[in-house]
Protein backbone atom coordinates (compact mmCIF):
# COMPACT_ATOMS: atom_id res chain seq x y z
CA UNK A 1 0.00 0.00 0.00
CA UNK A 2 3.22 2.23 0.00
CA UNK A 3 2.50 3.77 3.35
CA UNK A 4 5.81 3.02 4.87
CA UNK A 5 7.35 6.27 6.44
CA UNK A 6 3.79 7.91 7.08
CA UNK A 7 2.86 8.57 10.33
CA UNK A 8 -0.51 8.36 11.91
CA UNK A 9 -2.27 9.55 15.39
CA UNK A 10 -5.08 6.91 16.14
CA UNK A 11 -7.71 8.19 19.05
CA UNK A 12 -9.48 5.72 20.84
CA UNK A 13 -6.06 3.24 20.23
CA UNK A 14 -6.18 1.19 23.54
CA UNK A 15 -8.85 -1.24 22.50
CA UNK A 16 -11.29 -2.49 19.86
CA UNK A 17 -11.73 -1.24 16.27
CA UNK A 18 -9.18 1.69 17.20
CA UNK A 19 -6.69 -0.92 18.24
CA UNK A 20 -7.47 -3.26 15.39
CA UNK A 21 -6.42 0.05 12.69
CA UNK A 22 -3.52 0.98 14.67
CA UNK A 23 -1.80 -2.31 14.09
CA UNK A 24 -3.07 -2.97 10.80
CA UNK A 25 -1.62 0.58 9.90
CA UNK A 26 1.80 -0.39 11.86
CA UNK A 27 2.29 -3.50 9.66
CA UNK A 28 2.53 -1.72 6.96
CA UNK A 29 5.18 0.51 8.30
CA UNK A 30 3.32 3.71 9.31
CA UNK A 31 4.68 5.41 12.29
CA UNK A 32 1.48 5.37 14.96
CA UNK A 33 0.69 8.21 17.58
CA UNK A 34 -1.63 6.16 20.17
CA UNK A 35 -4.17 8.34 21.75
CA UNK A 36 -6.13 7.04 24.77
CA UNK A 37 -6.63 8.01 28.93
CA UNK A 38 -6.36 4.22 29.40
CA UNK A 39 -2.37 4.17 29.57
CA UNK A 40 -1.66 1.13 30.43
CA UNK A 41 -3.71 -0.49 27.38
CA UNK A 42 -2.34 1.62 25.44
CA UNK A 43 0.93 0.48 26.34
CA UNK A 44 0.34 -2.81 25.55
CA UNK A 45 -0.73 -1.56 21.79
CA UNK A 46 2.81 0.45 21.66
CA UNK A 47 4.42 -3.31 22.33
CA UNK A 48 2.71 -4.92 19.97
CA UNK A 49 3.08 -2.39 17.37
CA UNK A 50 7.02 -2.28 18.32
CA UNK A 51 7.00 -6.19 17.61
CA UNK A 52 5.72 -5.28 14.13
CA UNK A 53 8.71 -2.91 13.62
CA UNK A 54 6.67 0.35 13.80
CA UNK A 55 7.78 3.10 15.80
CA UNK A 56 5.05 3.37 18.14
CA UNK A 57 4.58 6.60 20.67
CA UNK A 58 1.84 6.92 23.73
CA UNK A 59 -0.11 9.81 24.31
CA UNK A 60 -2.66 10.44 27.20
CA UNK A 61 -5.22 12.36 26.29
CA UNK A 62 -8.66 13.63 27.25
CA UNK A 63 -9.26 14.29 23.56
CA UNK A 64 -12.54 16.18 24.47
CA UNK A 65 -10.22 18.87 26.54
CA UNK A 66 -8.94 22.11 24.21
CA UNK A 67 -6.13 22.36 26.35
CA UNK A 68 -4.77 18.64 26.69
CA UNK A 69 -5.54 18.51 22.89
CA UNK A 70 -3.11 21.70 22.06
CA UNK A 71 -0.45 19.81 24.07
CA UNK A 72 -0.84 16.48 22.25
CA UNK A 73 -0.10 18.13 19.15
CA UNK A 74 3.24 19.81 20.63
CA UNK A 75 3.89 16.42 21.91
CA UNK A 76 3.42 14.19 18.73
CA UNK A 77 5.47 16.78 16.27
CA UNK A 78 8.32 16.63 18.56
CA UNK A 79 8.48 12.65 18.76
CA UNK A 80 6.93 11.89 15.65
CA UNK A 81 7.04 14.94 13.31
CA UNK A 82 4.25 16.09 11.23
CA UNK A 83 1.11 13.40 11.15
CA UNK A 84 0.15 12.27 7.71
CA UNK A 85 -2.62 10.30 8.84
CA UNK A 86 -5.67 11.43 11.46
CA UNK A 87 -8.12 8.20 12.49
CA UNK A 88 -10.61 9.67 14.63
CA UNK A 89 -12.33 6.96 16.60
CA UNK A 90 -12.64 7.47 20.34
CA UNK A 91 -16.18 7.32 21.50
CA UNK A 92 -18.74 6.43 24.01
CA UNK A 93 -22.35 5.93 24.93
CA UNK A 94 -24.56 6.75 27.34
CA UNK A 95 -28.16 4.34 27.23
CA UNK A 96 -30.53 6.63 28.63
CA UNK A 97 -33.81 7.92 27.24
CA UNK A 98 -33.72 11.33 26.37
CA UNK A 99 -36.11 12.49 29.23
CA UNK A 100 -33.65 10.94 31.61
CA UNK A 101 -30.27 12.24 30.39
CA UNK A 102 -28.43 15.04 32.31
CA UNK A 103 -27.02 17.85 30.34
CA UNK A 104 -23.54 16.76 31.17
CA UNK A 105 -24.12 13.18 30.27
CA UNK A 106 -25.15 14.84 26.67
CA UNK A 107 -22.51 16.67 26.73
CA UNK A 108 -19.91 13.99 27.59
CA UNK A 109 -21.44 12.22 24.81
CA UNK A 110 -21.03 15.09 21.44
CA UNK A 111 -17.88 16.37 23.19
CA UNK A 112 -16.22 12.79 23.26
CA UNK A 113 -17.67 11.93 19.79
CA UNK A 114 -18.07 14.84 17.93
CA UNK A 115 -16.13 17.74 19.23
CA UNK A 116 -12.92 15.69 19.74
CA UNK A 117 -12.78 15.28 15.86
CA UNK A 118 -12.92 18.65 15.75
CA UNK A 119 -10.24 19.80 18.18
CA UNK A 120 -7.58 16.90 16.75
CA UNK A 121 -8.86 17.94 13.02
CA UNK A 122 -8.10 22.01 13.95
CA UNK A 123 -4.70 21.15 15.26
CA UNK A 124 -3.41 18.29 12.83
CA UNK A 125 -4.64 19.37 9.73
CA UNK A 126 -2.42 22.60 9.27
CA UNK A 127 0.42 20.39 9.51
CA UNK A 128 -1.13 18.17 7.00
CA UNK A 129 -1.62 21.20 4.17
CA UNK A 130 1.13 21.68 1.17
CA UNK A 131 2.29 17.73 1.18
CA UNK A 132 0.36 16.36 -1.12
CA UNK A 133 -1.09 14.04 0.94
CA UNK A 134 -3.32 13.56 4.03
CA UNK A 135 -5.66 11.07 5.26
CA UNK A 136 -8.35 11.79 7.67
CA UNK A 137 -10.94 8.62 9.02
CA UNK A 138 -13.27 9.88 11.24
CA UNK A 139 -15.59 6.01 12.83
CA UNK A 140 -19.15 6.97 13.51
CA UNK A 141 -22.04 4.34 12.85
CA UNK A 142 -25.13 3.16 11.66
CA UNK A 143 -26.62 4.40 14.51
CA UNK A 144 -25.92 8.03 12.49
CA UNK A 145 -28.28 6.06 9.57
CA UNK A 146 -30.83 4.04 11.94
CA UNK A 147 -30.96 4.19 15.71
CA UNK A 148 -32.72 2.25 18.89
CA UNK A 149 -34.38 3.77 21.75
CA UNK A 150 -31.85 5.36 24.42
CA UNK A 151 -29.55 6.60 21.74
CA UNK A 152 -30.36 10.21 21.17
CA UNK A 153 -27.25 11.26 22.03
CA UNK A 154 -25.56 8.71 20.77
CA UNK A 155 -26.71 8.92 17.51
CA UNK A 156 -27.20 12.99 17.39
CA UNK A 157 -23.28 12.31 18.00
CA UNK A 158 -22.40 10.28 14.92
CA UNK A 159 -24.65 11.77 12.56
CA UNK A 160 -23.09 15.12 13.37
CA UNK A 161 -19.14 13.47 12.40
CA UNK A 162 -21.25 12.32 9.06
CA UNK A 163 -21.83 16.00 8.66
CA UNK A 164 -18.65 16.88 9.63
CA UNK A 165 -16.91 14.67 7.31
CA UNK A 166 -18.58 16.14 4.38
CA UNK A 167 -17.51 19.85 4.99
CA UNK A 168 -14.28 18.70 5.82
CA UNK A 169 -13.84 16.90 2.60
CA UNK A 170 -14.79 20.03 0.58
CA UNK A 171 -12.10 22.36 2.65
CA UNK A 172 -9.48 20.08 2.29
CA UNK A 173 -9.94 18.63 -1.23
CA UNK A 174 -7.32 20.76 -2.80
CA UNK A 175 -5.02 20.12 -0.51
CA UNK A 176 -5.34 16.48 -1.62
CA UNK A 177 -6.53 15.31 1.89
CA UNK A 178 -8.97 13.06 1.62
CA UNK A 179 -11.89 13.00 4.95
CA UNK A 180 -13.87 9.66 4.71
CA UNK A 181 -16.13 8.12 7.64
CA UNK A 182 -17.09 4.30 8.68
CA UNK A 183 -19.66 3.68 10.11
CA UNK A 184 -19.54 0.12 11.22
CA UNK A 185 -22.71 -2.24 12.93
CA UNK A 186 -22.49 -4.72 14.95
CA UNK A 187 -18.86 -5.55 16.10
CA UNK A 188 -16.59 -7.72 18.45
CA UNK A 189 -14.93 -6.14 20.84
CA UNK A 190 -14.49 -5.61 24.37
CA UNK A 191 -17.44 -3.07 24.78
CA UNK A 192 -19.88 -5.38 23.11
CA UNK A 193 -18.84 -8.98 24.63
CA UNK A 194 -21.21 -8.65 27.45
CA UNK A 195 -24.08 -8.34 24.20
CA UNK A 196 -22.63 -11.44 22.61
CA UNK A 197 -22.31 -13.22 25.26
CA UNK A 198 -26.13 -12.73 26.35
CA UNK A 199 -28.41 -15.11 23.95
CA UNK A 200 -31.62 -13.04 24.18
CA UNK A 201 -29.32 -9.98 23.15
CA UNK A 202 -27.37 -11.45 21.00
CA UNK A 203 -30.02 -13.09 19.02
CA UNK A 204 -31.95 -9.73 18.98
CA UNK A 205 -28.61 -8.22 17.19
CA UNK A 206 -28.27 -10.86 14.89
CA UNK A 207 -32.13 -11.14 13.53
CA UNK A 208 -31.19 -7.84 12.51
CA UNK A 209 -27.71 -8.52 10.65
CA UNK A 210 -28.25 -10.62 7.37
CA UNK A 211 -25.27 -12.03 8.19
CA UNK A 212 -26.06 -13.50 11.11
CA UNK A 213 -22.38 -12.82 12.70
CA UNK A 214 -20.35 -10.40 14.12
CA UNK A 215 -18.21 -7.78 12.65
CA UNK A 216 -14.32 -9.05 13.05
CA UNK A 217 -12.30 -5.94 13.95
CA UNK A 218 -9.51 -6.69 11.72
CA UNK A 219 -12.42 -6.02 9.17
CA UNK A 220 -12.37 -2.17 9.96
CA UNK A 221 -8.08 -2.22 10.28
CA UNK A 222 -8.01 -3.49 6.58
CA UNK A 223 -10.75 -0.80 5.46
CA UNK A 224 -8.35 1.54 6.89
CA UNK A 225 -5.69 0.85 5.78
CA UNK A 226 -6.57 0.81 1.85
CA UNK A 227 -8.39 3.93 2.55
CA UNK A 228 -4.98 5.75 3.45
CA UNK A 229 -3.33 4.12 0.25
CA UNK A 230 -2.70 6.28 -2.58
CA UNK A 231 -5.08 3.73 -4.76
CA UNK A 232 -8.16 5.76 -2.20
CA UNK A 233 -7.18 8.58 -3.24
CA UNK A 234 -10.35 9.79 -4.92
CA UNK A 235 -12.26 8.43 -2.29
CA UNK A 236 -13.22 11.42 -0.20
CA UNK A 237 -16.84 12.87 1.64
CA UNK A 238 -18.48 10.12 2.07
CA UNK A 239 -19.59 7.63 4.69
CA UNK A 240 -18.81 4.16 4.14
CA UNK A 241 -21.43 1.20 6.18
CA UNK A 242 -19.97 -2.27 6.97
CA UNK A 243 -22.66 -3.60 8.90
CA UNK A 244 -23.54 -7.04 7.28
CA UNK A 245 -26.56 -5.55 5.81
CA UNK A 246 -28.18 -4.43 8.52
CA UNK A 247 -29.06 -0.83 6.93
CA UNK A 248 -30.02 -2.36 3.37
CA UNK A 249 -33.28 -3.56 5.29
Amino acid sequence: MALNGRTALITGANRGLGRSMALTLAEAGVRVALVARDVEQLNAVAAEARRLGAQAEVFRTDISDESQVGQLERDVLAKLGPVDILINNAGINVRKFCVDLALAEWMSVLNTNLTSAFLICRSFVPHMKGRGYGRIINIASIMGHISFPMRTAYSASKAGLMGFTRALALELAADGITVVSISPGPFATEMTIPLMTNPEINEQFMSKTPMRRWGKPEEIGKLGLYLCSEDAGFVTGTDIVVDGGWCAQ
